[in-house]
C-alpha cells in the first residue's frame, strides 16, 4: 500500500494501524478456550494411540 502527498509524490512506507490494548477474556470466553483445549488434547491423544496401535 502507498500514500501520496499533496504534490503527488508517492510514499511507499506501510500505513501503520491504530494501536489498542487487548481486553481480558470474559468468563464465557475462558470456558470456551478451556473446552477447545480439552478437545484438542483428546484428539491428539486419540491420534497418537491410533498410530502406536497400528504400528
Amino acid at each position: 500500500m502507498y500514500t501520496t502527498d499533496d504534490r503527488g509524490v508517492l510514499n511507499n512506507y506501510a500505513v501503520e494501524p491504530t494501536v489498542y490494548c487487548a481486553e481480558y477474556p470474559s468468563q464465557e470466553q475462558q470456558k470456551s478456550y478451556l473446552f477447545q483445549g480439552a478437545v484438542a488434547v483428546l484428539f491428539v491423544s486419540v491420534l497418537l494411540l491410533t498410530a502406536f496401535g497400528v504400528s
